[in-house]
């Protein structure tokens, strides 16, 4: 799970956040939980790198699901039709659960997105471990 923190913006880290889900990726571990609930501001770079991040998972048979969307981040996802792309939750187990449930589906790799960095920090929560990412 990655807790993220503050504003997911073209001035932001939005790079950063693609970064790291790569690295997850890049080390087996595909199936990915972004908990949502501490971010402020998205804007369409954000949404970018959200969406970037989807298709890195999903090339290598992962998946990202989102947790604890704030009502604006609900919103904005709803207003740029992404709500079919990702999976929501409101609590982890439900969440968690969900990637036991899978249903077989054909992905069509989708191109890859890129933007500049800024402002959200992230914390990484493998079983057992914690460890906060930091800026590039």
């Amino acid at each position: 799970m990655l807790d993220l923190r503050g504003r997911i913006r073209i001035t932001g880290r939005a790079r950063g956040l693609h970064h790291s889900i790569r690295n997850l990726v890049e080390e087996g571990k595909t199936r990915i939980l972004l908990n949502l609930s501490q971010v402020t501001h998205i804007d369409s770079s954000g949404l970018d790198e959200l969406v970037a991040s989807c298709v890195t998972a999903r090339n290598q048979g992962g998946e990202i699901k989102l947790l604890h969307l704030t009502e604006q981040m609900r919103e904005v996802i709803t207003t740029a039709n992404l709500s079919a792309l990702f999976d929501i939750y409101n609590n982890e187990y439900d969440a968690i659960a969900g990637f036991n449930r899978k249903v077989l589906r054909a992905v069509k790799p989708l191109s890859s997105l890129s933007n500049d960095d800024d402002a959200v920090s992230a914390i990484v929560h493998p079983p057992g471990i914690t460890a906060k990412l930091q800026p590039q």
